[in-house]
């Protein structure tokens, strides 16, 4: 299993271990590259939660 995901606002592929910022949402957990895509996701979890894969 691959230790790579994808930022869902910003799309930057990241390891989950180098990941800035995680967060468990509808039962998934995204990951993120900074603090700052983590907040951007918490105002708006529906629109970029469709994006991850």
């Amino acid at each position: 299993m691959s230790d790579r995901v994808m930022d869902p606002v910003c799309g930057m592929e990241i390891s989950k271990e180098a990941a800035a910022a995680k967060i468990e949402y509808k039962g998934k957990t995204f990951y993120f590259c900074t603090p700052s895509c983590k907040e951007k996701f918490e105002a708006e979890p529906d629109k970029f939660s469709q994006k991850s894969t």
